[in-house]
């Protein structure tokens, strides 16, 4: 995933310096909260003929292997590039035409995609996502009423990011917008920024409802078509299909080593992250961005609607710590703000080895492509600045050097941290049960599966695809263990004890604001044959209630009562569905024979004695 990290970990995924908000695995790069400045000496810019030496200069800094660049003033590229390599262990090198994942620059193809929607009539911006898709509904039930296209595309609907739904699972996209009412938010609907995948990617799923054949056909005949993006696709997949692709690397955050790491396929929530392109074509894509939704003589999309896309939404708070660069604010699929005075519109794609960055200042008719095959590193920022320092006949700051005070000082930090040893955690503490006790399937509506595996010393948990290893923490609190899952280090998973005092739910706090995740235990049940010996009869005092085998259900019958189903919790021990607190338990006798049905009730424990079969 794009460098995901958890709301717990205050969302400093994709760069840690410069704290990401995570779209998990599609994130949004944002420069550090409210600070002052670092005084850094102004040196001379380099031109544009002198970022042959810059950027491999910036690429050697900061370790990342290829890099592929396209600079646009007035509908033309003036400047275009591939440096380093696409592949380091067979040493191929960056063309113009590498292909290279762009992450959730993709946003903005779903905005445009609606913008075109919305000039053909077939769709409004503001009318309720349920005219369209009648079945759309939310956890929220106002934001199930109210949520409109415009919501979907300007992250301001207060819903939680819920990474974990999409990634590494094998839901459909269908599945994943079905999926939306089980998740809480963790804002009020329409209270402020939110960063949101999975609302984009619904907002794409739309595009594909109202038109027929998908998004992915939709914008390939709407955008990709008559701007003659013919090597720009949806999926990682198809890109290893190619001759010319870049290879994804991470670079190791404590020995600062570069690795190369698996390719991951996203198309699932492809609307929000998943194109891949290069910069020749996103030198294209540019061009028609600043130039009033045009391909040539071709018009797109209206220049109102392409210019709704570059308006200001929705604030997305806080201010930079470098007063060059102005409020955030979050348009549709854009962010909005300035650079040293000037309109800036832009937006970042991190995904899975991978980081872009698309660059605009409109009022310049200016825009800077670059594409990185290394995420957490700040090069395309360092670079499109000094660009922009350039053609603004400004002095040049050095960004390069403020990002790695800003790396130091927080290292820093995170070490003296470390060396306080300040903690919550419970010392001597001990699980409450074997942890065999704790292995098995837990569900939620929302995420799906979790299953939790123990092997000896071996304690492990499997979320979708993802696996992790687990440690104790205190009690019955277990963690990720850093260094271990990138996706899951150092989350918390709390073991919950029903009424019986079996481990029967997890409780996971995977969204910050939201309530955790919980993920309750699935029944595991018995085949036929071994469901069988527990069907009879049973006197309880003057009451004879009964037992029968339905399929591979367990009915249990009580005189005036309605026939309750039984849930195998383990063993022969089962929950009464519907009654929280009632279970029952099967015992045998020394010969093996079910002979006794133990009802454990709120108010007491009772015997039922098996009655002799007729």
């Amino acid at each position: 995933m794009a460098a995901f990290r958890r709301a717990q970990d205050v969302l400093i995924g994709m760069l840690r310096l410069l704290g990401f908000l995570r779209a998990g695995c599609l994130a949004i790069l944002v420069l550090p909260a409210v600070g002052q400045s670092t005084a850094t000496p102004h040196r001379q810019a380099p031109s544009l003929a002198t970022l042959d030496q810059f950027i491999p200069a910036q690429m050697q800094k900061w370790k990342v292997p290829g890099l592929a660049i396209a600079v646009v003033q007035h509908q033309q590229v003036i400047y275009s590039h591939g440096f380093g390599l696409r592949d380091v262990r067979r040493n191929v090198p960056v063309t113009t035409k590498t292909l290279f994942a762009i992450g959730s620059i993709t946003k903005s193809f779903t905005s445009v995609s609606i913008g075109i929607l919305n000039d053909e009539g077939k769709l409004d911006w503001d009318k309720p996502v349920r005219q369209y898709i009648p079945e759309f509904q939310m956890y929220d039930p106002v934001a199930s009423e109210r949520m409109t296209p415009h919501d979907l595309i300007s992250h301001r609907t207060g819903f939680a990011s819920h990474d974990l739904v999409w990634y590494s699972s094998d839901f459909s996209r269908e599945d994943l917008v079905r999926r939306l009412r089980f998740l809480q938010s963790n804002r009020d609907f329409r209270s402020g920024y939110n960063y949101n995948n999975m609302l984009v990617m619904t907002a794409g799923y739309l595009v594909g409802k109202i038109s027929g054949p998908g998004w992915e056909d939709f914008v390939k005949q709407y955008i990709y078509r008559p701007l003659q993006m013919t090597s720009s696709n949806f999926s990682v997949l198809d890109s290893q299909k190619t001759a010319d692709f870049a290879h994804p690397y991470r670079k190791d955050e404590h020995t600062e080593t570069v690795n190369e790491m698996p390719f991951y396929d996203i198309h699932k929530v492809g609307p929000a992250g998943s194109i891949n392109s290069n910069v020749e074509e996103m030198a294209r894509y540019a061009i028609f961005q600043l130039g009033d939704g045009k391909a040539g003589d071709q018009q797109i999309v209206s220049k109102s609607n392409l210019e709704l896309t570059h308006t200001a939404q929705v604030p997305m708070g806080g201010q930079s710590e470098f007063k060059e660069l102005g409020p955030r604010n979050y348009g549709m699929g854009w962010v909005v703000t300035s650079y040293r005075g000037h309109r800036m519109i832009w937006h970042n794609g991190g995904i899975d080895g991978f980081y872009a960055l698309l660059s605009m200042l409109p009022d310049e008719d200016l825009a800077v492509v670059i594409l990185t095959n290394l995420q957490d590193q700040p090069v395309p920022e360092v670079v499109a600045y000094n660009i922009y320092d350039h053609m603004l006949e400004l002095d040049a700051i050095d960004w390069s050097g403020r990002f790695q005070q800003l790396e130091s000082k927080q290292k820093a930090a995170e070490e003296e941290a470390k060396k306080t040893g300040v903690t919550n955690r419970k010392s001597g503490t001990h699980p409450s049960h074997d942890l065999n006790d704790y292995t098995g399937r837990y569900e939620n509506d929302g995420y799906g599966a979790l299953t939790i595996q123990s092997a000896g010393d071996h304690f492990a948990l499997t979320l979708n695809k993802i696996s992790a290893p687990l440690q104790h923490y205190h009690y019955d609190v277990f963690e990720v263990p850093e260094n271990t899952s990138w996706a899951l280090e150092k989350t918390k998973l709390r073991f919950i004890a029903n009424m019986d005092g079996d481990i029967g739910s997890i409780g996971i706090p995977l969204e910050a604001g939201a309530p955790e995740i919980i993920f309750t235990r699935t029944e595991q049940k018995l085949p036929h044959a071994a469901l069988l010996p527990l069907a009879g009869e049973y006197a309880l005092g003057a009451t004879t209630v009964s037992v029968a085998i339905r399929e591979e259900e367990v009915q249990l019958t009580v005189p005036g009562q309605p026939a309750y189903t039984l849930v195998r919790q383990k063993d022969l021990k089962f929950a009464i569905k519907g009654l929280s607190g009632f279970s029952v338990e099967f015992r045998k006798e020394a010969s093996g024979q079910v002979n006794e049905l133990v009802f454990f009730q709120p108010d007491g424990t009772f015997i039922a004695k098996r009655k002799p079969a007729q």
